[in-house]
Formats: structure tokens, C-alpha cells, sequence
């Protein structure tokens, strides 16, 4: 299947501000990279006159066609090529037949779409994630070290009990969840699938009440279940590099002011670690956690497209 077989995102795009919508011919272009048996979807506007290339990350409740929507389409029209990817288990993604995802393949594949990009030419490639993608651009940055700055929609390190239990469903989750998910991933139980939206606070993920019905309808981003050996391995992933010794490149967090998931004090204590580089923190006035509203999403488009230009030209 493809996007273009798809009509949900199209509906999707009517809760969008209407200079976000696209137009006929406006939608980004599908390729897939075949990746240890998987068949990686990517959202790409290609632009060999691009002098930067941004690879976009979703998270847990969202896809790849979801980050285009809402920059990888905008950065596009300034000029950049950009690269959204769907994570093997979410969005147009082929999994391979019998494979056991985890976290730590997220990572991995991050890192060798980036080689896999400097294979085609030598550009520099900048990072966008969102939710759970903010860190995961952090975790895959430390891993590939070849990266000129990374941006995140929140940076949450789910080792910090704090975070577990803020961003659970409800605080019985957040106090048992990690424990049931790791004993499970130990026994035959990690094969079994729980709803993203029994596991986090998945109905702050939209602030429209009508847009959040439709985002959890999509068994491909919010309505998605994982494996009790995913969400063991993403709640104890360690990264590479910790953050007292990260020196790759420049972190910028832009952070939705009306965010009822993941609100700026969950990202500061990791953030607060980070002192080898510089870390910028920008507020996205009456922002969701994923931004539908104005002035917030304009401002994010601003702010990412100045940070990129100048991590890029370091």
C-alpha cells in the first residue's frame, strides 16, 4: 500500500491551518529503502539544488506522512530536500516476515538511512523529530555522529521515572508499566501488541476533540499496537553517547506552549545534561503536542528553518 491508496491523512489535512494544506501535485513524492528485510517507507521531495537535507522522525502516535504535513512540506517549498520516515511497524512500512522490532532498530535504521543518504552525495544532514522522535533523533545522532544538528518536539528520557509516569495513561500505568513491559519482554509474552493508547496519554495528542477521533482511528499512527518487546526496549533504551559527553552538534527543542502530554519541564532534565554543545529551547505559542494551530506552527517552521541554516553552515 502507499499514501496515495490512502484517505485518512486527506482528512487529516482539513484540521491543518490552510497554507498547511496541499494542493493538487502539492504531496511528497514515495520511495521505499530496503533496510535488514524491511521495506522502509520514505515521504521525499527531492531537490538536488537542496543545500541541506533534513531526515524527519515520528513517534509512537504518529507517521511519516504526518511530519510532511507539517514540515517536511513547508522546509521543502524553502528549499530544502527532505527525507520523512516511516519506522518499521507505523505508517506505509513493510515488515519483515517473522522479524521482532524494537526500539534499538529504529535507531539503527536512523543511522544507516543517514550513511545511506551521504552514499548519494556529500550534503549535510540535519534531524527533525517529534514526540518520541525528538529523542530519537538524539539517540540516533550519538550512534552516526555525522549529523549537523538535530530539533525535537520534546526530548524525554524514559529512563527518569518522572517522564514514565507523566506521560503514561494514567498514574497505575505510569508506576507498573515499565516493570509489567520489561518482565514481558523476557517470556513468550513480548510477542504480544498493546494499544500506544492504553500505554501513554495518547488523547492529549491532538487538542481538537475531532481531529484526536480521527488521528486514533488510524491503525497506522495514533490506533497502533506494539509489541511488549518494543516498548520494553524503548523505555530502557541507553544511547551511545550520554548526555554529559555529546559533542556531535547543536540541539534545538521546540516545544508546543499548549502541549498536555509532554510539557516543557519533562525535557529539561535531560536537556539541562547537555553542555558540550549548544541547546536552544523555542516556545510554539498555543501549540498541541502535535501542532494543528497558529501562530505556533508558523513559528516552528521559522525557528527550524533558522537553526538548520546555521547548524549547517558550522
Amino acid at each position: 500500500m502507499t499514501y496515495a491508496d490512502q484517505t485518512i491523512w486527506r482528512d487529516m489535512q482539513h484540521f491543518l491551518p490552510p497554507e498547511f494544506q496541499w494542493g493538487e501535485g502539492q504531496q511528497p513524492a514515495e520511495e521505499w529503502w530496503n533496510w535488514n528485510g524491511h521495506r522502509i517507507h520514505l515521504d521525499t521531495y527531492r531537490n538536488p539544488q537542496a543545500r541541506v537535507k533534513v531526515i524527519l522522525f515520528h513517534g509512537v502516535g504518529t507517521n511519516g506522512r504526518q511530519m510532511s504535513m507539517i514540515l517536511g512540506g513547508p522546509l521543502a517549498r524553502r528549499g530544502y530536500e527532505t527525507i520523512a520516515v516511516d519506522m518499521p511497524e507505523y505508517g506505509m512500512t513493510g515488515v519483515a516476515s517473522g522479524a521482532l522490532v524494537r526500539y534499538d532498530d529504529w535507531v539503527r535504521a536512523g543511522s544507516d538511512l543517514i550513511d545511506a543518504e551521504l552514499a548519494r552525495d556529500n550534503r549535510p544532514i540535519v534531524l527533525y523529530g517529534l514526540s518520541a522522535g525528538g529523542m530519537l533523533t538524539y539517540h540516533v545522532a550519538a550512534l552516526n555522529r555525522k549529523v549537523k544538528g538535530i530539533v525535537g518536539m520534546t526530548f524525554l528520557d524514559q529512563r527518569i521515572p518522572q517522564v514514565r509516569h507523566e506521560t503514561a495513561r494514567n498514574p497505575v500505568m505510569g508506576r507498573l508499566g515499565a516493570p509489567m513491559v520489561n518482565f514481558s519482554a523476557k517470556t513468550p509474552l513480548k510477542y504480544v501488541r498493546m494499544p500506544m493508547a492504553v500505554a501513554s496519554k495518547m488523547s492529549a495528542l491532538v487538542n481538537d476533540k475531532r481531529a484526536l477521533k480521527l488521528w486514533l482511528s488510524d491503525r497506522r499512527s495514533a490506533g497502533n499496537a506494539m509489541t511488549m518487546a518494543f516498548l520494553s526496549s524503548y523505555v530502557s533504551y541507553r544511547p551511545v553517547t550520554e548526555p554529559e559527553d555529546f559533542t556531535v552538534c547543536p540541539i534545538l527543542l521546540t516545544q508546543p506552549a499548549a502541549d498536555r502530554w509532554t510539557p516543557l519541564h519533562l525535557s529539561e532534565p535531560f536537556l539541562a545534561r547537555i553542555r558540550q554543545v549548544p541547546v536552544k529551547i523555542a516556545m510554539l505559542e498555543n501549540a498541541g503536542h502535535y501542532p494543528l494551530e497558529q501562530p505556533g506552527l508558523s513559528q516552528m517552521v521559522d525557528t527550524i528553518d533558522a537553526f538548520y541554516r546555521n547548524a549547517a553552515a558550522r
